[in-house]
């Protein structure tokens, strides 16, 4: 399995109204994007709103194509959804009809996995997100962290080699948040998925990324891209309260902070169509 992402001088413009005239024009959300995320790496890309980090996900899901430049997976140009990349959003997207395990299996189904395999191998990666004795559970059973925890079992189940996640914790309480970056780590040790997370949480960001990429205001361009060096998060030791944890948040606001006073001083020029 491989999952080394590319994006080569990538731009991408959208079509927009002009609020003021009524007239047709161009929007650009993400402008010269040059990123590499190497094969197993945890990326986390953050920026103020509107910068377009969903934009990039969104090309890096095949869910729309670059204005200019190229998007590679393995050296190979992205050209539309495929099952080497699984998606986690932050809305649950679980179907209220089936058990934790129907909406796994439900993956396999789509990824065209025999179906006498399906069971087993949804009870594996529900016991890998900790759900093991909630299978026959309807979403509506289960806590918000627990349905984050059956989509992203769900995403793993047929095995992508890059996993892309939207702010997948930001409606959850603080708590089952922590939780849950504790347990997302655990599972990315265990898989050696690559993983692109998109959060507004520099503490979150600083917590997961072994690199977090930090993006301008619109358009969007790689500011810079700042490492993360504080050792092995499974070792019970508080990061959060660490010196080394502080600085590279404060690091990493420095670098947003002049990008979120232009962004806002950006809102509500333009409108989508």
């Amino acid at each position: 399995m491989s999952g080394h992402i590319s994006f080569r001088d990538v731009t991408k413009r959208f079509a927009v109204r002009d609020r003021a005239s009524r007239r047709r024009t161009e929007f650009t959300a993400v402008r010269g994007v040059d990123l590499d995320v190497e094969r197993g790496e945890f990326l986390v890309l953050v920026g103020p709103s509107g910068c377009g980090k969903s934009t990039l996900l969104d090309l890096l899901g095949g869910l729309t194509e670059p204005s200019e430049g190229r998007v590679l997976l393995d050296g190979a140009p992205i050209t539309g959804p495929g099952l080497d990349r699984g998606v986690v959003f932050q809305q649950y997207a679980l179907l209220p009809w089936r058990t934790a395990q129907g909406n796994v299996e439900f993956g396999l189904e789509a990824a065209g996995v025999p179906r006498r395999e399906r069971p087993g191998r949804a009870r594996e990666f529900l016991d890998l997100v900790g759900l093991a004795g909630f299978e026959d559970r309807h979403p509506h059973q289960l806590s918000g962290g627990m349905r984050q925890r059956v989509a992203i079992a769900r995403s793993l189940a047929y095995d992508p080699a890059v996993l892309l996640m939207d702010e997948p914790f930001a409606a959850l309480d603080a708590q089952t948040r922590e939780s849950l970056q504790d347990e997302l780590l655990r599972i990315w040790r265990r898989t050696g998925k690559t993983v692109v997370f998109i959060t507004h949480s520099i503490d979150e960001a600083v917590y997961l990324g072994q690199r977090v990429a930090v993006l301008t205001s619109r358009p969007g361009r790689v500011k810079e891209v700042v490492g993360i060096e504080l050792g092995d998060r499974a070792d019970g030791v508080d990061l959060r309260s660490s010196a080394e944890f502080a600085r590279y948040r404060h690091r990493i606001w420095e670098l947003l902070h002049d990008e979120v006073s232009r962004a806002q001083r950006q809102e509500k020029e333009v409108a989508p169509v």
